[in-house]
């Protein structure tokens, strides 16, 4: 706890234009007593603090410089967050303090857990790990207060897999990983972990394939959102900018000119970016992307396929079909983005252009 008593005396005495020896007269000590206490050599004995705390008109709490800190759950928690983001040890010795008066609460205890967890791995420190090990059990038994098991579980067994990792215990972190991986949902470190750190590569291709088509399928989606958003706003410079960036993504992505799930959604990332195009003033760049889209969409809807396999570096990966919200072909979800984006000229631009494809 760090108090400013030492300080706090000095500038008191000094707001008081008193020498040190005027104050030690007045409090019948020696000179000596009263520079240790300014120096932080020592400290008062209590009687003295209150004496000198009603001598200077001062709360005994005000001269020591001491606040007393909301220790309501919230709080605490909102100090360890502010800690934690900082990577302060102070954060550990908080939690500590809620592990101590809520030691069955899960909230506490997973929250403690993932703090170790951070600390353990950046700081290398092997005690702190087993800590956090110690913590993730008790966080699996308090599962029942948590509002979504389930998920709640997986994410906890995810966290004693990293510890085992960072203890040299990979295969059983492996293991658990693989056994907990559903949807491919740790895919991304399995994948890692075997390319990177196990040297077992060729085991790793499928997780990493897997978390690449999540990945781009994710992108796809994010990109379809947040074109609305901008939209909404009127912001037709991001709208601009994260379309472009998308639709560059994909182009380097496909390795060729294949009917599959990735040329009807390339095709609706044109018809947001020919939007965006079209409010920025750029027409003839719009022109350029409708014309794009419109061949594609022909293309996919000639000879449908709802798999990734035109993506490059996916090499093996289950598979299933894929599909979006839009509609079971590109025509299908061109027309509803378009109904959407609620701009006949736009509108009428598109059935101008895509009628060439036709």
């Amino acid at each position: 706890m760090n108090l400013a008593l030492a300080d706090n005396i000095r500038a008191l005495r000094k707001g008081r234009k008193m020498t040190q020896e005027a104050l030690a007269t007045v409090l019948g000590v020696t000179v000596g007593a009263v520079h240790k206490w300014e120096a932080g050599l020592s400290v008062p004995e209590l009687d003295m603090i209150v004496r000198l705390a009603d001598f200077f008109d001062s709360s005994v709490d005000a001269l020591l410089g001491y606040r007393m800190q909301d220790n309501n759950l919230d709080a605490v928690m909102n100090r360890i967050q502010t800690y934690w983001q900082s990577l302060d040890t102070a954060a550990l010795a908080e939690g500590e303090k809620l592990l101590a008066k809520y030691p069955h609460s899960f909230r506490v205890v997973s929250t403690c857990a993932d703090l170790y967890l951070t600390y353990g791995i950046s700081g290398r420190d092997r005690k702190l790990l087993h800590r956090a090990l110690e913590l993730l059990e008790l966080a699996r038994v308090l599962l029942p207060q948590a509002g979504n098991p389930g998920s709640g579980e997986a994410r906890i067994m995810h966290s004693i897999a990293l510890v085992y990792y960072q203890l040299g215990e990979h295969e059983k972190a492996l293991e658990l990983l693989k056994k907990h991986n559903a949807g491919g949902r740790y895919s991304y470190e399995i994948g890692v972990m075997l390319a990177l750190f196990m040297n077992r590569p060729e085991e790793a291709v499928p997780y990493l394939s897997e978390t690449l088509a999540v990945g781009m399928i994710s992108l796809f989606s994010a990109t379809a959102g947040y074109a609305f958003v901008y939209r909404a706003r009127g912001n037709w410079k991001q709208m601009l900018d994260i379309t472009g960036l998308c639709n560059d993504l994909i182009v380097r992505m496909k390795t060729e000119n294949r009917a599959d799930f990735v040329e009807k959604a390339h095709a609706e990332v044109l018809i947001l970016l020919a939007y965006a195009r079209w409010k920025n003033g750029l027409e003839e760049a719009c022109g350029v992307a409708l014309l794009e889209a419109a061949r594609l969409s022909a293309h996919f809807d000639s000879s449908p396929a709802y798999s990734l396999k035109s993506l490059r570096f996916i090499e093996q990966m289950e598979s299933s079909a894929l599909f979006d919200s839009l509609g079971a072909t590109a025509a299908e979800s061109i027309g509803l983005l378009l109904t959407m984006l609620d701009d006949p000229d736009f509108t009428a631009k598109w059935k101008e252009i895509s009628s060439r494809e036709q």
